[in-house]
């Protein structure tokens, strides 16, 4: 992607999945945000970075696009890691809520931050309509009116220490279910 072109609006989000020990599935999840629905390689849209701690196995996927690209990108990423990952048989030492775990859309360049709130709510719904058992809890300015910070919204869901989630009521969607568990969409700072 260049990022030479007078203009271009960039965004990017830290996808946070709980897989790391599987690297094909880690790698598919990746290749999902890069191609278009047609298959094709999309030009403005990247993976700048992964990173995966088999321990805790949790990875994090670095992408970049254009913030009208990366909604659609980062929702490709996600449907197939809830298509490859099973909450009720994932094992690691980090304190994990869903097969996706955090959604963080970051601003790069010529991006506000209210911006990145609107593609972040606007993912977390497309992911309540797509995957079935989906519910997610949104953080920042993904979170109107609140703008509840991470940290708040950590302490209220138990977030380090729960793992049955069927008495939360989640922002979007049905209670979380166990194969999916729960997933936060949020524009970060």
């Amino acid at each position: 992607m260049s990022s030479c072109r007078v203009g271009l609006r960039l965004a990017a989000c830290l996808l946070n999945i709980s897989e790391a020990r599987k690297k094909y599935v880690v790698e598919n999840i990746a290749k999902a945000a890069l191609l278009e629905r047609n298959g094709q390689r999309h030009p403005e849209v990247s993976v700048l970075n992964i990173f995966s701690d088999p321990e805790y196995n949790r990875s994090v996927i670095t992408i970049a696009a254009s913030i009208d690209e990366l909604g659609n990108s980062v929702l490709a990423a996600c449907l197939e890691a809830f298509q490859s990952i099973d909450m009720e048989i994932q094992e690691g030492i980090h304190p994990c809520l869903g097969a996706v775990d955090l959604i963080p859309i970051y601003p790069l360049s010529g991006v506000g931050v209210e911006e990145c709130g609107a593609v972040a709510r606007s993912l977390a719904e497309n992911l309540i309509r797509s995957v079935p058992g989906c519910s997610v809890f949104l953080f920042g300015e993904a979170d109107l009116p609140e703008k509840r910070p991470l940290v708040q919204r950590r302490k209220q869901l138990g977030w380090f220490t729960r793992r049955d989630f069927s008495s939360l009521t989640p922002d979007l969607g049905p209670a979380p279910a166990r194969r999916c568990g729960l997933t936060a969409c949020f524009r970060a700072l």
